[in-house]
């Protein structure tokens, strides 16, 4: 058996009984004026964050979510866009697939507003995205790239990019981890189903987001998701899980590399009222100024005493430099 068809059965699973401890998010549930969530689909809330985010969701965005759950986060798009269609709900699990259909008819009871075709549920697989070129303003993935290994990931960014608008955004939450894993961990596909023993290293998450062609990458939160410890994996050490919620924007490549915003910011403190370094950073007197990490360390590089550099904190939500 392969790992996903491992993958496929712990979600099969999942659907017909499901599992509240099977994904664990700190997130709250969305509040929002006549906004109701259906507890079954709280309970199939199969995620490690949220990829629901209004600043992305103006101007009626068509919008991809891969990897369906019970639903949730497709009702939280479907808020932003009320049209026939609007949002594109993508499984290859039938199973996931039917309880979603089964929770939506729950929550038309719950909200007037919310029209169950405002789902376009498609059974589709995140390699071969059965979706038009260019077709998409936002798409969206919960806790499932950190399930596939190196060459099915390359692929399935590859098709989040092929779909996507020019400028158009791919908004992830992803388990990551920044320890070695030993490869027993790594080989087990049931703990990879389960968003665990895949975890990359947010340095190697970035790189294979910018290797697909997204110029611009935005993390905005890190938070903690789990333990692997000695006494129940095998594992001589405790690992510590983290999950990651990260925007790539289908923006050109800049000549000298993706803009990567990891929460770093400048403040200017010298005695004019500004400092313009001549490349389209201007950085007003004592104004922290979000920058992505290749502009601190262009400007870190000339060599001044009057500009302070915050590390990054992992938390970025727009503005700044670029």
């Amino acid at each position: 058996m392969s790992y996903l068809e491992t993958t496929h059965n712990v979600y099969k699973e999942a659907a017909l009984t499901p599992d509240v401890g099977l994904c664990c998010t700190t997130n709250p549930i969305w509040e929002l004026p006549g906004l109701k969530i259906p507890r079954i689909m709280q309970e199939m809330n199969y995620g490690c964050g949220s990829t629901v985010h209004a600043r992305d969701l103006t101007n009626n965005p068509k919008m991809l979510y891969v990897g369906v759950g019970g639903g949730m986060e497709l009702l939280q798009f479907a808020y932003f866009n009320r049209s026939k269609g609007g949002v594109i709900g993508l499984d290859v699990v039938d199973e996931m697939l039917e309880a979603s259909r089964k929770n939506f008819v729950e929550a038309e009871e719950m909200n007037p507003w919310f029209k169950s075709d405002f789902v376009d549920l498609r059974k589709g697989d995140a390699m071969n995205l059965p979706v038009e070129d260019n077709s998409i303003d936002v798409a969206a993935q919960n806790c499932l790239f950190n399930i596939f290994k190196s060459d099915d990931l390359k692929k399935a960014i590859a098709e989040m990019h092929r779909v996507l608008k020019p400028h158009g955004r791919l908004v992830m939450s992803d388990p990551t981890c920044e320890q070695p894993m030993n490869d027993e961990l790594r080989n087990d596909e049931r703990l990879r189903a389960l968003c665990l023993s895949g975890s990359l290293s947010i340095a190697d998450y970035v790189k294979a987001l910018t290797d697909a062609g997204f110029g611009t990458i935005e993390i905005r939160a890190r938070k903690p998701y789990r333990i692997l410890d000695p006494k129940n994996y095998p594992t001589d050490e405790l690992i510590y899980i983290e999950s990651i919620e990260v925007a790539a924007i289908k923006d050109p490549m800049p000549e000298d590399g993706p803009c990567v915003f990891t929460g770093k910011a400048a403040i200017y403190f010298g005695d004019e009222d500004f400092f313009d370094d001549g490349l389209g950073h201007t950085l007003l007197k004592n104004q922290p100024l979000a920058i992505c990490d290749k502009t601190a360390a262009a400007l870190k590089a000339l060599g001044r005493d009057d500009i302070f550099f915050s590390e990054s904190t992992y938390h970025y939500d727009g503005g700044g430099c670029c």
